[in-house]
């Protein structure tokens, strides 16, 4: 299957991987025929990617890291979780609401950890195949796989993943108390909501840290994920010793999966671009050691990805490379601009790069 921008959809084309709603429910079945109106559908849904079958993308897999039926357990878990928290802050019982809660979190950890340790793939997340009304859910959980991932390449040991992995999932506990309207506003936020934005990061760090079921480096990671190496970063302008190392992990993975998924005032990057990002603030804003271990763990270019070469030829990638992720294994269909006979598979060399990702490719045949 091959990954197409929603834009460049036509149709007749055929859906390669279902979409599913946040009730688990297919929204759009694998192996449907595309239409005119399905097409005005997903522009409507603000889906920016789906998955087709094509002769050029024939028998190439994408897998999740985490299962999708795991990941829509682990989303309606944490969704559960911290709407009773919102509740509890009304009702002044949320020491308790949080420590009850605290048992699923470790749950929903456990698991995770369990699915990241056995892959021996490098991570790929499809935040496209569920679709969520509010990103905080979705975000909660991408976070927290990302972040173990990172502290499983550093060498953490299982309790420190653990402890790193419930400060991730938890780093946002705070929009809790963020009026809705700031929170979910579709426009660039004025200064003064902002500055009301900015307090989530205390917020989280007042609720976590009295918990006895929580640890105090977990609560950390909530208030300091917004800190960077130069200071200027926030609630505290931190500079780079002052910072906990689990905050400096949480910190890459926040960005990353923030650049990488759709927002109510952006268009979501590709992970390419989102890893760009993130290098240009390596050693400024964001750790380097940090940096160097997500960049062996992420798949930079999802399988199915069309990706313009340096020598002109277009390949689609039909395996990540563990030893460098930045050069997946490739299937060649194109050189001159010109469709070839058959496809070839190829291993990117130290002098060809890919140039451009193309997911706006269209087969003419």
């Amino acid at each position: 299957m091959r990954l197409i921008s929603t834009k460049s959809l036509k149709p007749g084309m055929v859906i390669g991987r279902t979409i599913w709603n946040d009730s688990g429910r297919p929204l759009l079945q694998d192996g449907v025929q595309i239409t005119d109106r399905i097409i005005g559908r997903l522009v409507q849904l603000n889906i920016h990617y789906v998955y087709i079958e094509d002769t050029i993308s024939k028998d190439i897999d994408v897998q999740e890291t985490v299962p999708l039926q795991v990941r829509h357990k682990a989303i309606q878990q944490i969704q559960d979780s911290f709407n009773s928290i919102k509740r509890a802050t009304r009702e002044k019982n949320i020491t308790y609401c949080l420590d009850e809660n605290s048992k699923q979190f470790v749950s929903i950890i456990n698991d995770l950890m369990d699915y990241i340790f056995e892959s021996k793939e490098i991570v790929t997340v499809l935040s496209d195949a569920f679709i969520y009304d509010e990103y905080i859910y979705q975000h909660s959980l991408q976070v927290t796989i990302y972040s173990i991932s990172i502290a499983r390449e550093l060498g953490y040991n299982a309790e420190e993943i653990r402890q790193i992995g419930i400060g991730a999932m938890l780093h946002d506990v705070g929009k809790m108390l963020i009026p809705f309207e700031i929170l979910n506003k579709p426009g660039r936020l004025t200064s003064e909501e902002f500055d009301t934005m900015k307090l989530h990061a205390r917020y989280g760090f007042d609720l976590l840290r009295n918990l006895h079921t929580i640890s105090l480096l977990s609560a950390h990671c909530a208030f300091q994920h917004h800190e960077r190496l130069d200071g200027s970063g926030y609630p505290r302008g931190l500079v780079d010793f002052e910072i906990h190392p689990y905050a400096k992990i949480i910190a890459v993975a926040d960005v990353f999966d923030a650049v990488t998924s759709n927002r109510v005032y952006r268009n979501k990057m590709l992970p390419s671009q989102g890893m760009e990002i993130i290098k240009e603030g390596m050693g400024t804003l964001y750790d380097e050691r940090v940096v160097r271990a997500f960049e062996k763990v992420i798949a930079i270019y999802t399988n199915g990805s069309v990706v313009l070469l340096s020598d002109g030829r277009r390949g689609i990638v039909y395996k990540q490379n563990h030893a460098q992720p930045n050069k997946p294994g490739l299937r060649i269909f194109e050189e001159d601009n010109q469709l070839l006979k058959a496809t070839y598979e190829y291993q990117l060399e130290d002098d060809v790069e890919i140039v451009k990702v193309e997911l706006d490719y269209v087969l003419s045949e």
